[in-house]
């Protein structure tokens, strides 16, 4: 039997409870045996003024993107067809050996952060290797692309069999696919993708009402997409019979169903428990968008979390950081409810919620030792949510990354 180590820390962040100052956590293995207020445990360790979390949790990337830093800059909201112009010219110039040493580039900058989940959108599936062997845990979602039928099903397919051939899911690494948006894929064809969903992970992501042009396109077929699709050759007005409300119930059966964005959807659109709300705060405020309605979603018990999107939009790849900057930026949002949503709602979103994104006994020993200021606060995650500089280390299933 492994030998149990009990951590203390200024302060411990369970997720689940509130937060333990001078607490403990004591793990065996690979798992979460203890987790305890000062003075139970007599501790084999002191991290000192850090905090101790559970493994951050980054619910939407593309890892294929990272070669991408500074090259595309953020246009405004009603010029983003101008930005997924740079991005399509970007992959295209990309060899497949590039893309694989962006796709470890990007993993790499994710891991050092104190990423132990990610959910990753990845072009054939491409970003699956790397992951996969990685210290972490994530879901790989095969993109899938095509407004007419045809090109769909091809797109769907090869999604299938890149999954039951040979990517059925690990330990720590399952697959899933992502329908990219209501723009892009066909229609009338979704249901079939979503009907095999128990082959396919049964984990499904969309990228949903990001701009007020995509709402334009659906409702009355014109705006800047109509001119950017026909460029692509791919403009088929009649693969768009689906708005947000009818992707929401086209994709309910899935499982875990992320919808990723959801910038214009009205705070008033329902949710199943297993849909999900991936905000990316530093991306959405690049684009210039409206204020994101995160807080109205949550106050009518919709589960939202938080990604980085990609570099293509994003300084870096840092989700505390995303937490940091929703911090500064409503500093009257609970400090508990943030914390959930860089944690435990990104577990349950993707998936991993019965096996991580909370110190909590038989969960993985997954945390974070985040440094924290040197001062006092009313409040602890106010220290947690201040930007401070340390060198971070992350326990990933009982063993520290190196």
């Amino acid at each position: 039997m492994a030998d149990s180590r009990t951590f203390t820390a200024r302060c411990v962040f369970p997720v689940t409870g509130p937060p333990l100052p001078n607490g403990t956590v004591t793990v065996q293995g690979n798992t979460i045996t203890a987790v305890e207020a000062h003075g139970v445990r007599a501790a084999d360790e002191d991290l000192g003024n850090v905090a101790i979390i559970p493994g951050l949790v980054n619910a939407h990337t593309h890892l294929d993107l990272s070669g991408a830093r500074g090259q595309i800059p953020p246009t405004s909201a009603d010029q983003f067809t101008d930005w997924l112009r740079g991005v399509i010219a970007f992959r295209k110039d990309c060899t497949q050996l590039q893309v694989k040493a962006h796709i470890r580039f990007g993993l790499a900058e994710c891991l050092n952060a104190g990423t132990t989940l990610l959910g990753d959108i990845s072009s054939d599936g491409a970003s699956w290797d790397a992951v996969a062997a990685a210290k972490t845990r994530a879901v790989v979602f095969h993109e899938v692309l095509g407004l007419s039928s045809q090109r769909f099903q091809h797109s769907a397919a090869t999604a299938v069999r890149w999954i039951c051939n040979g990517h059925p899911g690990t330990a720590t690494c399952s697959p899933g696919v992502s329908p990219h948006a209501p723009y892009s894929v066909c229609a009338d064809r979704l249901p079939s993708l979503t009907a095999a969903l128990p082959l396919l992970g049964n984990r499904i992501t969309v990228h949903l009402a990001e701009t007020k042009a995509e709402l334009e396109l659906l409702t009355k077929f014109s705006g800047p997409f109509v001119e950017f699709l026909t460029e692509l050759g791919a403009w088929d007005p009649s693969g768009l019979a689906l708005g947000p409300t009818q992707i929401l119930d086209a994709t309910r059966a899935a499982k875990h169903a992320l919808y990723a964005h959801c910038n214009y959807l009205p705070p008033e659109t329902a949710f199943a428990p297993n849909q999900s709300v991936a905000y990316c705060p530093r991306t959405h405020t690049a684009f210039g968008h409206s204020p994101h309605p995160f807080r109205e979603f949550m106050k009518r018990g919709v589960r939202v979390c938080l990604g980085t999107d990609s570099l293509a939009s994003n300084p870096d790849l840092d989700i505390l950081a995303e937490a940091r900057f929703v911090h500064a930026s409503y500093p009257d949002f609970p400090g508990d409810q943030l914390l959930r949503m860089l944690t435990i709602a990104g577990a349950e979103a993707l998936g991993w919620g019965s096996e991580t994104g909370s110190l909590e006994v038989g969960k993985s020993a997954d945390l974070v030792a985040v440094p924290l200021p040197d001062r006092e606060a009313a409040d602890s995650h106010e220290l947690l949510f201040a930007d401070h500089p340390g060198e971070r280390r992350t326990m990933f299933r009982g063993e520290w990354r190196d």
